[in-house]
């Protein structure tokens, strides 16, 4: 098994997807990933329109035949009709993880009301998470990191806090993170001693 973390980026848009404008969401986390990963990591990338066959087809390839052990959607979880990103997470998952939906949302509600708009789901499929992120990057990097207060202390946790050690559960690979960006949270049992 490999060390290297895999993670597949999809930025759900129809607009983007068309060249109507340029995409923000896939940028937006290649810079926070390359900030917040102390560990080797790499990345595949699709950018799609909202169309519930092309999500679900996706998916399962970056699951099933890339290997991706992270797989994070931007875009597609409002309430608008065409935001079908969590009914095509749904139908790919395994088991649902119902925690990290829950987080985003609470995250979110630090900063905007309409935050109960939102219905992203987290799931797994096979040895891979499925997480499905906000479209905006202002909001992708606070369902990340969390709420802070002005001085800089945490008022909800980030959902990436959690990652690690799901994926640990899952088979995944041991991923480390850059405390001063978002600290991975795992039982003392779990940490490895650094050599």
């Amino acid at each position: 098994m490999t060390d290297e973390l895999l993670i597949g980026l999809v930025s759900i848009s129809d607009r983007a997807s068309s060249g109507a404008y340029e995409d923000k969401g896939i940028p937006a986390l290649r810079e926070w990933f390359g900030t917040a990963l102390t560990s080797p990591w790499r990345m595949e990338t699709r950018l799609i329109p909202d169309e519930q066959p092309v999500i679900e087809r996706i998916l399962i390839e970056l699951c099933d035949t890339v290997g991706c052990h992270l797989v994070l959607t931007t875009g597609g979880t409002g309430p608008a009709p065409r935001d079908v990103t969590p009914e095509a997470t749904l139908a790919v998952a395994h088991k649902l993880m119902p925690g990290f939906g829950e987080q985003m949302r609470q995250i979110s509600l630090a900063f905007v009301p309409t935050a109960i708009l939102s219905r992203q789901v987290g799931a797994i499929r096979g040895k891979s998470l499925i997480l499905n992120l906000p479209g905006q990057p202002k909001a992708i990097k606070e369902t990340l990191e969390g709420a802070k207060d002005a001085a800089g202390q945490s008022l909800v946790p980030g959902i990436f806090a959690a990652v690690p050690y799901c994926l640990d559960l899952i088979g995944g690979p041991y991923v480390e993170t850059d405390e001063t960006v978002i600290k991975a949270f795992r039982p003392k049992s779990a940490i490895r001693l650094k050599n």
